[in-house]
């Protein structure tokens, strides 16, 4: 189960020597945006240290290239370095991706092939989001607002963003994957009234988990994205409901006064599948 996902700048050692010890699910190493051009060497040969350094907490650690005649030497570098996976950014086609599994394939002899998570940014990569979500090595898929507000000429609200975004996670659930982000997002750290707000609605719309880059958020999207004790006890009592009930020949019921069938069966077998990878994770 990933429910918290902390950036960290890949030049900044002083955060990264940390960074397995903020309870996150999983660590992105920034190579990208938090890095000035003039850093970005340094940042990827640093990966060689960090990487197995931070998965010593327990966390897995995740890779941001650059986009740009970086994105190939940032991946071979995060693969060497036994990263998990890659957040891809400004992926707009699925071409890409393509490219970027050919490129890996003769350095990952000693490991499993490297995930990909890429970043729909521009409206090119928003219309073609279903392709891309089925695209080589793809599990999970998440946005950039800022970037996608910027490519339509918007604002960052709320209000722009929440269309695209559930067209990106729409795009996930429907190929199966992970999908990350928030419908609304808030950079004030200390509200944690509205960063649990966001984080329980995001998760009531089925998204599995965000990304932050205050360690202080970390607590709050693990709690906000973990099914509640109530939750699982609910699910619990369905399951063993359900299978006394097929047994007598019976597949709709009803319990505690309320009516169930298939889908609200699986949702609660679903439920307690996330439940139980997230107690295996810690």
């Amino acid at each position: 189960m990933i429910s918290s996902l902390l950036y960290v700048p890949g030049n900044a050692p002083r955060f990264l020597e940390k960074a397995g010890q903020r309870g996150a699910d999983v660590v992105i190493i920034d190579l990208e945006d938090a890095v000035p051009e003039n850093a970005k060497n340094e940042a990827r040969d640093g990966l060689a240290k960090w990487v197995p350094e931070i998965k010593k907490g327990g966390c897995q650690v995740y890779v941001r290239v650059n986009q740009s005649d970086r994105l190939l030497d940032d991946a071979i570098a995060a693969v060497t370095a036994n990263a998990d996976a890659l957040y891809i950014p400004k992926v707009s086609n699925v071409d890409s991706l393509v490219h970027l599994a050919e490129g890996l394939s003769g350095h990952e002899a000693d490991r499993r092939p490297i995930g990909f998570v890429p970043l729909i940014e521009d409206m090119k990569g928003l219309l073609d989001v279903r392709t891309i979500a089925h695209g080589p090595r793809v599990f999970a898929l998440t946005s950039g607002g800022e970037d996608l507000a910027t490519a339509m000429g918007a604002k960052p609200t709320p209000e722009v963003l929440r269309y695209p975004k559930l067209m990106i996670h729409y795009a996930a659930k429907e190929a199966g994957l992970l999908s990350f982000g928030l419908l609304r997002t808030t950079v004030d750290f200390a509200d944690k009234a509205a960063l649990q707000a966001a984080a329980l609605e995001a998760r009531d719309f089925g998204f599995d988990g965000a990304t932050c880059i205050h360690p202080s958020v970390v607590p709050i999207l693990n709690e906000c994205f973990a099914p509640t004790a109530e939750e699982v006890e609910w699910a619990r009592k369905v399951v063993s409901a359900s299978r006394q009930e097929a047994a007598a020949g019976r597949g709709a019921f009803m319990l505690d006064g309320q009516f169930v069938d298939a889908p609200i069966v699986t949702r609660a077998e679903n439920l307690l599948r996330r439940s139980e990878k997230g107690r295996a994770a810690t």
